[in-house]
């Protein structure tokens, strides 16, 4: 029986290395609306998007899972979505963490645009001059971003 050889190995080992250094670089990615996101009047985008999402029965305003429901639809496809942007990126971390922020992030956004139950109340329609739940001003969808380890949210 052949025997079979390899030569040659100290690249490959070197391009692995570096390559799992550089994949294991980036720790953290965060997706939603940030801690210094916040309305004119100061109040904090993150608790007005958890009122949405969970509703406030004690305000009367009914759940709308934006937010909850596109990580339920979505989430378990995200590790093959890694994969295969670290790939992508000669399996840089960061820039791999960095192209699933900006999918999640248009994952997000377009789960606030299509959300449209339950309808709002006629008083809120009246107000607002359209019916559609979760968009008023824009400032909560326009304020979704993704964060990389520490640094600054995209």
């Amino acid at each position: 029986m052949a025997e079979i050889g390899f030569s040659g190995g100290d690249k490959l080992e070197k391009y692995l290395a570096d390559a799992l250094a550089s994949a294991e670089s980036a720790k953290q990615l965060s997706v939603g609306f940030m801690s210094g996101a916040t309305y004119p009047d100061g109040t904090k985008v993150a608790y007005v998007a958890a009122i949405n999402n969970y509703g406030a029965p004690g305000r009367n305003i009914p759940p709308r899972p934006f937010f909850s429901g596109m990580v339920e639809q979505k989430s378990p496809g995200w590790g093959a979505r890694l994969g295969e942007a670290l790939k992508f990126t000669d399996f840089n971390g960061k820039k791999a963490l960095s192209l699933m922020g900006e999918e999640i992030v248009g994952d997000l956004k377009q789960s606030i645009t299509d959300m449209d139950s339950p309808p709002l109340s006629p008083a809120t329609i009246a107000r607002k001059g359209f019916a559609k739940p979760l968009i008023d001003t824009s400032h909560m969808i326009n304020s979704a971003q993704y964060a990389v380890d520490d640094d600054e949210p995209a």
